[in-house]
Protein backbone atom coordinates (compact mmCIF):
# COMPACT_ATOMS: atom_id res chain seq x y z
CA UNK A 1 0.00 0.00 0.00
CA UNK A 2 1.22 3.06 -1.01
CA UNK A 3 2.22 5.40 2.30
CA UNK A 4 1.14 8.90 0.65
CA UNK A 5 -2.37 9.58 -1.22
CA UNK A 6 -1.65 12.15 -4.28
CA UNK A 7 -4.40 14.58 -4.22
CA UNK A 8 -5.72 16.87 -6.72
CA UNK A 9 -3.77 20.40 -6.67
CA UNK A 10 -6.81 22.41 -6.73
CA UNK A 11 -11.04 21.99 -7.27
CA UNK A 12 -10.60 23.80 -10.68
CA UNK A 13 -8.31 20.60 -12.11
CA UNK A 14 -10.29 18.44 -10.20
CA UNK A 15 -13.79 19.21 -12.15
CA UNK A 16 -11.38 19.92 -15.09
CA UNK A 17 -10.22 16.54 -14.97
CA UNK A 18 -13.19 14.61 -13.57
CA UNK A 19 -15.38 15.96 -16.17
CA UNK A 20 -12.25 15.10 -19.26
CA UNK A 21 -13.00 11.48 -17.81
CA UNK A 22 -16.55 11.58 -18.47
CA UNK A 23 -16.27 13.74 -22.00
CA UNK A 24 -14.94 10.99 -24.55
CA UNK A 25 -15.98 9.61 -27.95
CA UNK A 26 -19.40 8.69 -26.04
CA UNK A 27 -20.02 12.69 -26.18
CA UNK A 28 -18.58 13.77 -29.55
CA UNK A 29 -19.30 10.72 -31.34
CA UNK A 30 -21.44 8.66 -30.17
CA UNK A 31 -24.55 11.47 -28.55
CA UNK A 32 -24.80 12.93 -32.33
CA UNK A 33 -25.69 9.83 -33.96
CA UNK A 34 -28.04 8.46 -31.55
CA UNK A 35 -29.98 11.57 -31.40
CA UNK A 36 -30.15 11.91 -34.72
CA UNK A 37 -31.57 8.19 -35.21
CA UNK A 38 -33.76 8.56 -32.51
CA UNK A 39 -35.96 11.56 -33.44
CA UNK A 40 -33.88 14.26 -32.27
CA UNK A 41 -35.06 16.85 -29.84
CA UNK A 42 -37.30 14.26 -28.22
CA UNK A 43 -34.07 11.77 -27.42
CA UNK A 44 -32.48 15.41 -26.49
CA UNK A 45 -35.22 15.81 -23.75
CA UNK A 46 -35.48 12.10 -22.07
CA UNK A 47 -31.50 12.11 -22.12
CA UNK A 48 -31.09 14.95 -19.91
CA UNK A 49 -33.93 13.68 -17.91
CA UNK A 50 -31.95 10.59 -17.37
CA UNK A 51 -28.58 12.74 -16.49
CA UNK A 52 -30.58 14.89 -14.23
CA UNK A 53 -32.40 12.06 -12.37
CA UNK A 54 -30.04 8.96 -12.69
CA UNK A 55 -26.73 9.64 -13.81
CA UNK A 56 -25.74 12.81 -10.98
CA UNK A 57 -27.32 10.11 -8.28
CA UNK A 58 -24.15 7.72 -9.52
CA UNK A 59 -21.50 10.20 -10.18
CA UNK A 60 -22.01 11.31 -6.89
CA UNK A 61 -22.39 7.97 -5.51
CA UNK A 62 -19.15 6.45 -7.21
CA UNK A 63 -17.22 9.88 -6.07
CA UNK A 64 -18.80 9.05 -2.63
CA UNK A 65 -16.71 5.95 -2.27
CA UNK A 66 -13.64 6.84 -3.35
CA UNK A 67 -13.47 10.09 -1.35
CA UNK A 68 -14.02 7.99 1.75
CA UNK A 69 -11.67 5.48 1.24
CA UNK A 70 -8.85 7.19 -0.90
CA UNK A 71 -8.69 3.69 -2.52
CA UNK A 72 -8.59 2.03 -5.91
CA UNK A 73 -11.63 0.37 -6.71
CA UNK A 74 -10.45 -3.26 -5.38
CA UNK A 75 -9.22 -1.93 -2.18
CA UNK A 76 -12.25 0.53 -1.15
CA UNK A 77 -14.76 -2.14 -1.78
CA UNK A 78 -12.66 -4.19 0.11
CA UNK A 79 -12.76 -1.26 3.26
CA UNK A 80 -15.93 -0.86 3.45
CA UNK A 81 -17.35 -3.99 3.10
CA UNK A 82 -15.02 -7.00 3.05
CA UNK A 83 -13.49 -9.09 1.05
CA UNK A 84 -16.74 -10.32 -0.91
CA UNK A 85 -17.69 -6.95 -2.23
CA UNK A 86 -14.09 -6.24 -3.79
CA UNK A 87 -14.90 -8.04 -7.02
CA UNK A 88 -17.18 -4.77 -7.42
CA UNK A 89 -13.99 -3.04 -7.16
CA UNK A 90 -12.23 -6.08 -9.36
CA UNK A 91 -15.06 -5.66 -12.20
CA UNK A 92 -14.08 -2.09 -12.25
CA UNK A 93 -10.46 -2.35 -12.97
CA UNK A 94 -11.45 -5.15 -16.20
CA UNK A 95 -13.96 -3.46 -17.20
CA UNK A 96 -11.49 -0.36 -17.55
CA UNK A 97 -8.68 -2.70 -18.86
CA UNK A 98 -10.70 -4.32 -21.46
CA UNK A 99 -12.38 -1.07 -22.64
CA UNK A 100 -9.03 0.10 -23.48
CA UNK A 101 -7.90 -2.49 -25.59
CA UNK A 102 -10.53 -1.12 -28.34
CA UNK A 103 -10.44 2.53 -27.23
CA UNK A 104 -7.03 3.37 -28.54
CA UNK A 105 -7.51 1.94 -31.71
CA UNK A 106 -10.58 3.78 -32.43
CA UNK A 107 -8.77 6.72 -30.62
CA UNK A 108 -6.19 5.90 -33.37
CA UNK A 109 -8.82 7.08 -36.05
CA UNK A 110 -9.35 9.89 -34.70
CA UNK A 111 -6.08 10.80 -35.42
CA UNK A 112 -5.68 9.21 -38.58
CA UNK A 113 -8.41 11.61 -39.62
CA UNK A 114 -6.62 14.57 -38.87
CA UNK A 115 -4.02 14.03 -40.98
CA UNK A 116 -6.66 12.88 -43.89
CA UNK A 117 -7.80 16.02 -43.20
CA UNK A 118 -4.71 18.23 -43.66
CA UNK A 119 -3.74 16.03 -46.50
CA UNK A 120 -7.70 16.65 -48.14
CA UNK A 121 -7.96 13.01 -48.72
CA UNK A 122 -12.05 14.00 -48.71
CA UNK A 123 -12.04 16.87 -51.65
CA UNK A 124 -14.54 16.51 -54.03
CA UNK A 125 -15.82 12.73 -52.60
CA UNK A 126 -19.26 11.70 -52.23
CA UNK A 127 -20.64 9.77 -49.00
CA UNK A 128 -20.31 6.65 -50.59
CA UNK A 129 -16.74 7.24 -51.62
CA UNK A 130 -15.92 8.40 -47.64
CA UNK A 131 -16.96 4.69 -46.80
CA UNK A 132 -14.46 3.54 -49.67
CA UNK A 133 -11.85 5.25 -47.76
CA UNK A 134 -12.42 4.43 -44.65
CA UNK A 135 -12.94 0.44 -44.91
CA UNK A 136 -9.89 0.83 -47.10
CA UNK A 137 -8.07 2.27 -44.21
CA UNK A 138 -9.45 0.22 -40.61
CA UNK A 139 -9.00 -2.81 -43.23
CA UNK A 140 -4.95 -2.26 -43.27
CA UNK A 141 -3.13 -4.23 -40.70
CA UNK A 142 -0.47 -1.96 -40.31
CA UNK A 143 -1.50 1.52 -40.78
CA UNK A 144 -4.16 1.96 -37.68
CA UNK A 145 -1.93 0.23 -35.27
CA UNK A 146 0.80 3.15 -35.97
CA UNK A 147 -1.80 5.69 -34.72
CA UNK A 148 -3.11 3.42 -32.17
CA UNK A 149 0.44 3.14 -30.76
CA UNK A 150 0.80 6.72 -31.11
CA UNK A 151 -2.55 7.63 -29.24
CA UNK A 152 -1.09 4.92 -26.34
CA UNK A 153 2.29 6.48 -26.07
CA UNK A 154 0.62 10.13 -25.66
CA UNK A 155 -2.22 8.46 -23.33
CA UNK A 156 0.87 6.70 -20.87
CA UNK A 157 2.94 9.90 -20.81
CA UNK A 158 0.26 11.96 -19.15
CA UNK A 159 -0.69 9.08 -16.61
CA UNK A 160 3.08 8.98 -16.18
CA UNK A 161 3.05 12.44 -14.53
CA UNK A 162 1.25 11.32 -11.54
CA UNK A 163 -2.23 12.70 -10.29
CA UNK A 164 -1.56 16.85 -10.28
CA UNK A 165 1.47 17.15 -12.59
CA UNK A 166 0.24 14.44 -15.26
CA UNK A 167 -3.77 14.31 -15.39
CA UNK A 168 -4.24 17.62 -13.63
CA UNK A 169 -1.81 19.65 -15.62
CA UNK A 170 -2.94 17.97 -19.37
CA UNK A 171 -6.60 18.28 -18.47
CA UNK A 172 -6.38 22.08 -17.25
CA UNK A 173 -5.02 22.70 -21.03
CA UNK A 174 -7.17 20.34 -23.08
CA UNK A 175 -10.70 20.61 -21.89
CA UNK A 176 -10.46 24.69 -22.22
CA UNK A 177 -9.25 24.17 -25.78
CA UNK A 178 -11.94 21.37 -26.19
CA UNK A 179 -14.84 23.69 -25.23
CA UNK A 180 -13.08 26.68 -27.52
CA UNK A 181 -12.82 24.02 -30.66
CA UNK A 182 -16.82 22.80 -29.67
CA UNK A 183 -17.87 26.84 -29.69
CA UNK A 184 -16.20 27.71 -32.90
CA UNK A 185 -17.44 24.58 -34.88
CA UNK A 186 -20.69 25.11 -33.67
CA UNK A 187 -21.02 28.76 -34.58
CA UNK A 188 -19.63 27.67 -37.83
CA UNK A 189 -22.25 24.91 -38.14
CA UNK A 190 -25.73 26.73 -37.29
CA UNK A 191 -24.57 29.56 -39.47
CA UNK A 192 -24.47 27.11 -42.74
CA UNK A 193 -26.96 27.96 -45.24
CA UNK A 194 -30.35 25.07 -44.37
CA UNK A 195 -28.86 24.70 -40.88
CA UNK A 196 -32.16 25.99 -39.29
CA UNK A 197 -33.68 22.61 -40.21
CA UNK A 198 -31.11 20.58 -38.43
CA UNK A 199 -31.58 23.00 -35.32
CA UNK A 200 -35.17 22.70 -35.74
CA UNK A 201 -34.52 19.11 -35.70
CA UNK A 202 -32.74 18.86 -32.93
CA UNK A 203 -34.09 21.29 -30.33
CA UNK A 204 -38.00 20.82 -31.66
CA UNK A 205 -39.26 17.28 -29.67
CA UNK A 206 -41.25 15.33 -31.82
CA UNK A 207 -43.22 12.98 -29.70
CA UNK A 208 -44.23 10.95 -32.24
CA UNK A 209 -40.61 9.16 -33.25
CA UNK A 210 -40.44 7.77 -29.55
CA UNK A 211 -39.73 4.51 -29.15
CA UNK A 212 -39.14 1.75 -26.10
CA UNK A 213 -35.71 1.90 -27.86
CA UNK A 214 -35.45 5.72 -27.78
CA UNK A 215 -36.18 5.23 -23.73
CA UNK A 216 -33.59 2.87 -23.55
CA UNK A 217 -31.31 4.66 -25.72
CA UNK A 218 -31.24 7.84 -23.85
CA UNK A 219 -30.62 5.67 -20.27
CA UNK A 220 -27.87 3.67 -21.79
CA UNK A 221 -26.40 6.98 -22.90
CA UNK A 222 -26.49 8.91 -20.03
CA UNK A 223 -25.12 6.14 -17.84
CA UNK A 224 -22.24 5.65 -20.44
CA UNK A 225 -21.25 9.01 -21.03
CA UNK A 226 -20.74 10.00 -17.49
CA UNK A 227 -18.09 6.65 -16.82
CA UNK A 228 -20.21 5.07 -14.74
CA UNK A 229 -19.38 1.43 -13.75
CA UNK A 230 -16.06 1.29 -14.75
CA UNK A 231 -14.24 2.41 -11.69
CA UNK A 232 -13.17 5.96 -13.28
CA UNK A 233 -15.14 8.52 -11.21
CA UNK A 234 -14.23 6.07 -7.68
CA UNK A 235 -10.61 6.40 -8.73
CA UNK A 236 -10.40 10.09 -9.56
CA UNK A 237 -12.99 10.43 -6.45
CA UNK A 238 -10.32 8.77 -4.38
CA UNK A 239 -8.05 11.98 -4.72
CA UNK A 240 -10.17 14.35 -3.51
CA UNK A 241 -9.33 16.23 0.00
CA UNK A 242 -12.30 15.87 2.23
CA UNK A 243 -12.73 19.68 2.07
CA UNK A 244 -14.40 19.76 -0.99
CA UNK A 245 -17.84 20.04 -1.56
CA UNK A 246 -18.89 17.18 -3.71
CA UNK A 247 -21.90 17.45 -4.35
CA UNK A 248 -21.27 20.41 -5.79
CA UNK A 249 -18.54 19.20 -7.70
CA UNK A 250 -20.18 16.48 -8.95
CA UNK A 251 -22.83 18.66 -10.14
CA UNK A 252 -20.28 20.69 -11.97
CA UNK A 253 -18.58 17.91 -13.27
CA UNK A 254 -21.77 16.36 -14.78
CA UNK A 255 -23.09 19.69 -16.34
CA UNK A 256 -19.59 20.35 -18.08
CA UNK A 257 -20.08 16.47 -19.86
CA UNK A 258 -23.53 17.33 -20.50
CA UNK A 259 -22.50 20.83 -21.99
CA UNK A 260 -19.96 19.10 -24.40
CA UNK A 261 -22.94 16.40 -25.63
CA UNK A 262 -25.45 19.00 -26.57
CA UNK A 263 -22.48 21.36 -28.37
CA UNK A 264 -21.55 18.12 -30.10
CA UNK A 265 -25.27 17.74 -31.51
CA UNK A 266 -24.76 21.34 -32.72
CA UNK A 267 -21.83 20.80 -34.59
CA UNK A 268 -23.11 17.52 -36.55
CA UNK A 269 -26.60 17.61 -37.04
CA UNK A 270 -26.89 21.06 -38.51
CA UNK A 271 -24.14 20.60 -40.73
CA UNK A 272 -25.47 17.29 -41.53
CA UNK A 273 -29.01 18.80 -42.54
CA UNK A 274 -26.87 21.85 -44.23
CA UNK A 275 -25.48 18.93 -46.51
CA UNK A 276 -28.67 17.00 -47.71
CA UNK A 277 -27.12 14.11 -45.48
CA UNK A 278 -29.24 11.49 -43.41
CA UNK A 279 -29.15 12.14 -39.74
CA UNK A 280 -29.45 8.32 -38.45
CA UNK A 281 -26.78 7.40 -40.58
CA UNK A 282 -25.67 5.52 -37.35
CA UNK A 283 -21.64 4.75 -35.77
CA UNK A 284 -20.77 6.29 -39.93
CA UNK A 285 -22.01 9.71 -39.44
CA UNK A 286 -18.31 10.78 -38.13
CA UNK A 287 -16.08 8.66 -40.07
CA UNK A 288 -18.23 8.18 -43.49
CA UNK A 289 -20.79 11.27 -43.19
CA UNK A 290 -18.99 14.23 -42.13
CA UNK A 291 -16.19 14.20 -44.22
CA UNK A 292 -18.72 14.59 -47.09
CA UNK A 293 -20.19 17.84 -45.03
CA UNK A 294 -16.77 19.23 -44.74
CA UNK A 295 -15.49 18.88 -48.31
CA UNK A 296 -18.81 21.37 -49.28
CA UNK A 297 -18.25 23.35 -46.72
CA UNK A 298 -16.45 27.23 -47.27
CA UNK A 299 -12.51 26.66 -44.84
CA UNK A 300 -13.92 23.08 -44.83
CA UNK A 301 -10.24 21.57 -44.54
CA UNK A 302 -10.06 23.85 -41.57
CA UNK A 303 -12.91 22.87 -39.80
CA UNK A 304 -12.49 19.21 -40.08
CA UNK A 305 -9.42 19.55 -38.84
CA UNK A 306 -10.31 20.96 -36.01
CA UNK A 307 -13.40 18.69 -35.66
CA UNK A 308 -11.01 15.53 -35.43
CA UNK A 309 -8.40 17.38 -33.03
CA UNK A 310 -11.45 17.74 -30.62
CA UNK A 311 -12.65 14.31 -31.04
CA UNK A 312 -8.82 13.17 -30.10
CA UNK A 313 -8.14 15.23 -27.24
CA UNK A 314 -11.95 14.05 -26.13
CA UNK A 315 -10.68 10.39 -26.32
CA UNK A 316 -7.17 11.18 -24.96
CA UNK A 317 -9.00 12.69 -21.88
CA UNK A 318 -11.04 9.87 -21.14
CA UNK A 319 -8.58 7.23 -22.11
CA UNK A 320 -6.25 8.71 -19.47
CA UNK A 321 -9.11 8.17 -16.73
CA UNK A 322 -9.48 4.74 -17.49
CA UNK A 323 -5.48 3.73 -17.53
CA UNK A 324 -5.55 5.33 -14.11
CA UNK A 325 -8.14 3.56 -12.93
CA UNK A 326 -5.48 0.36 -13.74
CA UNK A 327 -2.83 1.91 -12.72
CA UNK A 328 -4.11 3.00 -8.97
CA UNK A 329 -4.97 -0.85 -8.59
CA UNK A 330 -1.52 -1.92 -9.19
CA UNK A 331 -0.27 0.82 -7.34
CA UNK A 332 -2.22 0.56 -4.25
CA UNK A 333 -2.89 -3.25 -3.94
CA UNK A 334 0.70 -4.91 -5.95
CA UNK A 335 3.07 -2.07 -4.94
CA UNK A 336 3.92 -1.10 -8.41
CA UNK A 337 6.01 2.30 -8.83
CA UNK A 338 3.84 4.03 -11.13
CA UNK A 339 5.98 4.01 -14.36
CA UNK A 340 6.15 0.21 -14.13
CA UNK A 341 2.18 0.49 -13.88
CA UNK A 342 1.55 3.20 -16.53
CA UNK A 343 4.27 1.39 -19.11
CA UNK A 344 3.53 -1.88 -18.47
CA UNK A 345 -0.13 -1.70 -18.30
CA UNK A 346 -0.21 0.51 -21.86
CA UNK A 347 2.07 -1.87 -23.39
CA UNK A 348 -0.38 -5.25 -22.69
CA UNK A 349 -3.61 -3.33 -23.39
CA UNK A 350 -1.96 -1.79 -26.96
CA UNK A 351 -0.98 -5.43 -27.69
CA UNK A 352 -4.59 -6.88 -27.09
CA UNK A 353 -5.62 -4.16 -29.51
CA UNK A 354 -3.50 -5.90 -32.11
CA UNK A 355 -5.86 -8.41 -32.80
CA UNK A 356 -8.70 -5.63 -32.31
CA UNK A 357 -7.34 -3.64 -35.14
CA UNK A 358 -7.57 -7.03 -37.17
CA UNK A 359 -10.41 -8.21 -36.67
CA UNK A 360 -11.70 -4.98 -39.22
CA UNK A 361 -9.40 -6.33 -41.91
CA UNK A 362 -7.29 -9.41 -42.05
CA UNK A 363 -8.97 -11.27 -39.24
CA UNK A 364 -12.81 -10.26 -39.90
CA UNK A 365 -13.78 -13.81 -40.68
CA UNK A 366 -12.52 -14.56 -36.74
CA UNK A 367 -15.18 -13.90 -34.79
CA UNK A 368 -16.18 -14.43 -30.91
CA UNK A 369 -20.63 -15.06 -30.57
CA UNK A 370 -20.75 -14.24 -34.07
CA UNK A 371 -19.40 -10.52 -33.57
CA UNK A 372 -15.59 -9.72 -34.49
CA UNK A 373 -12.92 -8.89 -31.82
CA UNK A 374 -13.79 -5.04 -31.70
CA UNK A 375 -17.49 -5.82 -31.36
CA UNK A 376 -17.33 -8.29 -28.66
CA UNK A 377 -15.40 -6.58 -26.54
CA UNK A 378 -17.85 -3.23 -27.07
CA UNK A 379 -20.71 -5.42 -26.27
CA UNK A 380 -19.07 -6.74 -23.02
CA UNK A 381 -18.54 -4.14 -21.63
CA UNK A 382 -20.97 -1.54 -22.51
CA UNK A 383 -23.71 -3.43 -22.45
CA UNK A 384 -22.74 -6.10 -20.00
CA UNK A 385 -19.46 -5.51 -17.38
CA UNK A 386 -20.18 -1.30 -17.34
CA UNK A 387 -24.94 -2.04 -16.22
CA UNK A 388 -23.72 -4.79 -13.93
CA UNK A 389 -20.68 -2.35 -12.12
CA UNK A 390 -23.45 0.14 -11.94
CA UNK A 391 -25.97 -2.03 -10.22
CA UNK A 392 -23.86 -2.85 -7.60
CA UNK A 393 -22.40 0.34 -7.09
CA UNK A 394 -26.16 1.67 -6.88
CA UNK A 395 -27.29 -1.22 -4.78
CA UNK A 396 -24.08 -0.50 -2.27
CA UNK A 397 -24.56 2.87 -1.64
CA UNK A 398 -28.75 3.06 -1.36
CA UNK A 399 -28.92 -0.15 0.72
CA UNK A 400 -25.78 -1.18 2.47
CA UNK A 401 -23.69 2.76 3.08
CA UNK A 402 -27.13 4.20 3.35
CA UNK A 403 -27.26 7.24 5.74
CA UNK A 404 -23.43 6.38 6.42
CA UNK A 405 -23.41 7.73 2.64
CA UNK A 406 -24.74 10.88 3.31
CA UNK A 407 -22.12 11.83 5.80
CA UNK A 408 -19.31 10.50 3.36
CA UNK A 409 -21.06 13.88 0.65
CA UNK A 410 -20.28 15.98 3.68
CA UNK A 411 -17.27 18.21 3.63
CA UNK A 412 -17.62 19.05 7.07
CA UNK A 413 -20.06 17.52 9.46
CA UNK A 414 -22.39 20.85 10.01
CA UNK A 415 -22.82 20.77 6.05
CA UNK A 416 -26.78 20.44 4.98
CA UNK A 417 -28.14 17.64 2.76
CA UNK A 418 -31.57 18.27 1.74
CA UNK A 419 -31.72 16.11 -1.05
CA UNK A 420 -30.03 13.02 0.98
CA UNK A 421 -33.52 11.45 0.84
CA UNK A 422 -34.42 11.94 -2.61
CA UNK A 423 -30.40 10.96 -3.66
CA UNK A 424 -31.07 7.52 -1.66
CA UNK A 425 -34.21 6.78 -3.09
CA UNK A 426 -32.99 7.21 -6.89
CA UNK A 427 -29.58 4.45 -5.90
CA UNK A 428 -32.10 2.36 -4.29
CA UNK A 429 -34.89 2.25 -6.70
CA UNK A 430 -34.75 4.44 -9.63
CA UNK A 431 -30.95 3.46 -10.66
CA UNK A 432 -31.26 -0.13 -10.35
CA UNK A 433 -34.41 0.03 -12.73
CA UNK A 434 -32.85 2.22 -15.15
CA UNK A 435 -29.37 -0.21 -15.27
CA UNK A 436 -31.68 -3.42 -15.25
CA UNK A 437 -33.00 -2.19 -18.37
CA UNK A 438 -29.87 -1.68 -20.30
CA UNK A 439 -29.23 -4.93 -19.56
CA UNK A 440 -32.51 -6.18 -21.14
CA UNK A 441 -31.78 -3.80 -24.19
CA UNK A 442 -28.36 -5.23 -24.67
CA UNK A 443 -29.05 -9.16 -24.71
CA UNK A 444 -32.80 -8.76 -25.84
CA UNK A 445 -32.90 -5.39 -27.79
Amino acid sequence: MTAVREHWGSRMGFIMASAGSAVGLGNVWKFPYMAGSNGGGAFLIIYLGCVLFFGLSLVMAELAIGRTTQLNPVGAFRKLAGRSWSVVGGLGVATAFIILSFYVVVAGWTLAYVVFMAADTFGGLNVDQNTTIFTQFVSSPVQPLVYAAVFTVAMIGVVLGGVASGIERASKWLMPLLFVLLVVLAIRSVTLPGAGAGIAFYLMPDWSQVTAGTWGGAVSQAFFSLSLGMGAMLTYGSYMSNEQNLPRDASMVVGLDTLVALLAGLVILPAVFSAGLEPGAGAGLTFMTLPAVFAEMPAGTIFGIAFFVLLAIAALTSAVSLLEVVVSYFVDEKGFSRTIAASGAGLVIFMIGIPVSLSQGVWSDVTIAGKSFLDFADFMTSSVMMPIGGLFIALFVGWFMGPRAVEALKSHPEQSMPLAGLWLFILRFVAPLGIAWILIQGFFG
